[in-house]
């Protein structure tokens, strides 16, 4: 555990351009009741592109009193910027966020979005609601985008399906940064598929486990599995070359040291 904790304080970059948030369910033990709590893990990407799990939070509930805690703690961490988290709508986090790192673009996740639309449908319309759908989120600008949406929602599919039209209205806000990067950087930010691949692999390895006797020992248990799968990484994101060209001139300064 000194080694969980040593890893969990350790110093952490000054400025991180995306950092994924993202959770999965573990049953774990607390007052001789076993409770399904929320792990949340954060995928960080560097200047250079390289990876790193920067912490693991287990936590009943999530909101913004929460969200205060783990932004404050990478700051204490050192982390000075970040420029853009990305997420799935985790309650709380937009609050906190505008607190702790004001300067913070939250991007929803479109891929989730997209996922959740077409849960609406039946197996034999999800081929053509994707096709409908996709003009908004593939629109050059979000004024295009919002005129897609427009479309939709008045079209044969907007008139069958009204429960994703207000599904993408409610989250529009966290959608429309996303109009303003150029393609190499929408690439980069356009899912949480790499942290969602992370749960995936951790859930193999715990599921047999039944359930954990306390927090420490689900916690060192996702620390050992996260130190086998970090191993392995050798590079960034496809395309990040690119996008860190990008990612220069759009943040200019921001890119090479941390906000002041």
């Amino acid at each position: 555990m000194s080694e969980v904790t040593a890893w969990q304080n350790r110093p952490l970059e000054p400025m991180y351009p995306v950092i994924f948030f993202d959770a999965l369910r573990v049953k774990i033990r607390e007052d001789a009741v076993v409770r399904n709590k929320a792990v949340y893990l954060a995928l960080g990407v560097q200047a250079d592109g390289r990876r790193d799990i920067l912490g693991i939070w287990i936590e009943n509930t999530e909101g913004a009193k929460f969200w205060m805690k783990v932004f404050n703690e990478l700051k204490t961490r050192g982390v000075g910027d970040i420029l853009i988290a990305v997420t799935d709508g985790l309650k709380g986090m937009s609050e906190a966020l505008s607190v702790v790192f004001p300067s913070t673009t939250l991007q929803t996740c479109i891929v989730h979005l997209i996922r959740n639309s077409l849960d609406y449908a039946g197996w034999k319309d999800r081929k053509a609601l994707a096709a409908a759908i996709r003009p908004i989120y593939t629109a050059v600008t979000a004024e295009a985008a919002a005129e897609a949406l427009d479309e939709f929602e008045a079209g044969p599919w907007g008139e069958k399906f009204p429960a994703v039209v207000a599904a993408w209205r409610r989250a529009w806000d966290r959608v429309i940064p996303f109009f303003a990067f150029p393609p190499a950087v929408r690439r980069v930010i356009y899912t949480t598929n790499a942290i969602e691949s992370i749960n995936s692999q951790i859930r193999k390895i715990i599921k047999t486990r039944g359930h954990f006797p306390n927090d420490d020992a689900a916690t060192k248990l996702i620390w050992l599995a996260l130190r086998n799968i970090t191993a392995k990484w050798e590079r960034g994101p496809q395309h990040w070359k690119e996008a860190m060209n990008q990612f220069a001139i759009l943040y200019a300064e921001r890119f090479i040291r941390p906000a002041a």
